[in-house]
């Protein structure tokens, strides 16, 4: 195969080689339980120097940490343990980069160490937005030295992607089974050498929906050699069943999956002697009076041991609507080889979330680590923090020497509004409170009119504070667009008019419940707000983001650009 080698070429989100820049931890203890982790050596882990978030820190530091473990849209989580090291990925949809891997030594701390999917495929495909389709839930193993990522796309089909190293570089995506439909793939190594992947369906495209199906696949995992069997039928008891994750242990096959739906559903483990079935059926996880909506889907982890002691440990998600789905970090322990999630304090085998706990068993002390949120713009690319809305264009942005240039890029056609802009450059919602705050310089093209940059918070709905210029002035304008993904117009009011190329701050404050309000500052110390709040709405399938855009709509020999010196997130 092919690998692709990220790099960043004026605006295009593809990092510069493996992460080079940051020094690489000691290679990790080959790993010991067959659960969810290989026998093989793992490759050098590398954890980028990011300063802690200032809106949430998940370790108590106190010997406990506080759910959830990310306060972040890290949908459809899967880890996997190699040695002393824990690493992550997430449903990342039609965000680029795509397929977020994190990384901890603990499990309540995680650094973000890149991406493994640089620009989604089929390319052209992807260069428009597609809202809701792309990277589904996907997982990650360890398996012979190398790491695998095989993630669905529902319209194309199921794909696996490798490296050596978990923060990249990844070979380019390998079609293990193409067609549509089929969603959450997850393999399995046997003892006798087969592997198998394990998927459920979208009813959307195949027509069928909460029932579970077992394949084989050939011995490099990267092609289905049979139709496979279905396995499991929830549609009495078990709606929606989907995200099926694939285990083996004590000689019994595992199957851990999510049904009941989203926001309201259960964990359920199946277990059988034979890969094929029958299996018997458990609820493991239910929200009961914990609060914790869903509990959604995730993966079984088991600790590295110490002293001889090893610790089983479930990660999973919550949709907490416009701020996405969050990630939650269970107990978990086994009673006649079933597991029980959580804690279960009526004693009826059915565990329930927690919100504090006693962090997971380590060999030693790890400081509070967190993602990426605010950027100074200092280096060679934005932070791994950022994503487009589609796959990017060299000709978008440009690092420069201590801040970013954005180019105003032509709005497509048929857009209505922000919604269908393939060049906004945006984040996660960090926490249910914080502040955005950013410095820019805008120098709009004089042949041009309504160039506009600036400040967004995207959903469904938006509202977003900008600059656009018009003939000899530019306006400061503050738009909502309420159901942007039905196409509907923004309403602009006018706040002020500066001369172009005039330094501002704009701001955005995010209370409880999506709350913004958005402001601006002549001197970055006395801002003036909108007055008007504006509540943040979920994208498709995601929660809300926050970020930056410039546009246009004119296509000419050249454009205008922003200079943004600096994005900072505070509490």
């Amino acid at each position: 195969m092919k690998v692709n080698n990220y790099f960043w070429v004026a605006g295009a989100l593809l990092a510069t080689t493996a992460f080079a820049q940051n020094k690489p931890a000691a290679n990790a203890k080959a790993p010991v339980s067959k659960a969810n982790v290989s026998r093989s050596p793992v490759a050098e882990t590398i954890t980028p120097k990011t300063p802690l978030s200032q809106t949430r820190v998940a370790d108590l530091q106190d010997g406990r940490y506080k759910n959830p473990v990310l306060h972040a849209d890290y949908s459809d989580p899967d880890a996997c343990r190699v040695g002393e090291d824990y690493y992550m990925t997430a449903s990342s949809f039609d965000a680029v980069p795509g397929l977020p891997v994190l990384h901890s030594k603990d499990l309540v701390n995680w650094t973000l160490i890149g991406h493994a999917l640089p620009r989604q495929v089929p390319i052209e495909h992807f260069e428009k937005t597609q809202h809701g389709n792309g990277v589904w839930a996907p997982a990650i193993r360890f398996h012979q030295g190398e790491f695998y990522i095989y993630y669905p796309d529902p319209d194309f089909g199921i794909y696996v992607i490798k490296a050596k190293n978990a923060a990249g570089p990844w070979t380019e995506p390998v079609l293990v089974e193409g067609g549509k439909g089929l969603i959450d793939p997850c393999p399995l190594w046997d003892d006798d050498g087969q592997v198998y992947l394990v998927h459920g369906w979208a009813g959307s495209r195949a027509g069928i929906k909460s029932v579970i199906t077992v394949k084989k696949m050939n011995a490099e995992g990267t092609r289905v050699t049979d139709a496979g069997a279905l396995v499991y039928d929830g549609h009495k008891i078990d709606p929606t069943v989907e995200g099926p994750k694939f285990y083996k242990r004590n000689g019994y096959y595992y199957i851990f999956a999510p049904a009941g739906g989203v926001a309201t559903g259960w964990q359920i483990v199946l277990r059988s002697k034979n890969v094929y079935g029958p299996y018997e059926r458990k609820v493991v996880m239910a929200e009961g009076k914990s609060g914790i909506n869903g509990p959604h889907q995730g993966a079984w982890v088991t600790t590295s041991p110490v002293n001889g002691h090893s610790e089983d440990w479930f990660l999973h998600f919550q949709d907490k609507n416009e701020y996405g789905r969050v990630v939650h970090l269970q107990p978990m322990k086994w009673v006649d080889n079933w597991p029980v999630i959580g804690t279960d304090p009526d004693g009826d085998g059915i565990g329930e979330p927690v919100l504090t706990y006693t962090k997971p068993l380590t060999a030693r002390k790890y400081p509070p680590a967190t993602p990426p949120e605010s950027d100074e713009f200092d280096g060679a690319a934005p932070g791994r923090q950022w994503q487009w809305q589609a796959n990017p264009k060299g000709t978008w942005a440009m690092p420069a020497a201590g801040f970013l240039r954005l180019y105003s890029y032509k709005t497509p056609d048929q857009a209505k509004n922000l919604w269908d802009v393939p060049n906004l450059l945006l984040q996660k919602f960090p926490a249910e409170t914080f502040t955005v705050t950013t410095k820019l310089k805008f120098t709009p093209n004089t042949n041009l009119t309504n160039e506009r940059t600036g400040l967004v918070v995207m959903g469904q709905s938006y509202a977003a504070i900008y600059l656009k210029s018009g003939k000899n002035k530019t306006e400061l304008v503050y738009a909502v667009c309420q159901k942007a993904s039905d196409g509907k117009p923004e309403t602009e009011r006018v706040l002020a008019e500066f001369k172009p190329e005039t330094e501002l701050y704009f701001r955005v404050r995010v209370s409880n419940g999506g709350q913004c309000e958005f402001g601006f500052s002549e001197d970055g110390a006395n801002f003036k707000m909108t007055g008007e709040t504006f509540r943040a709405e979920v994208g498709r399938w995601i929660g809300a983001k926050v970020g930056l855009f410039a546009t246009r709509e004119t296509q000419t020999n050249d454009s205008g650009y922003a200079d943004y010196d600096w994005f900072r997130v505070t509490n």
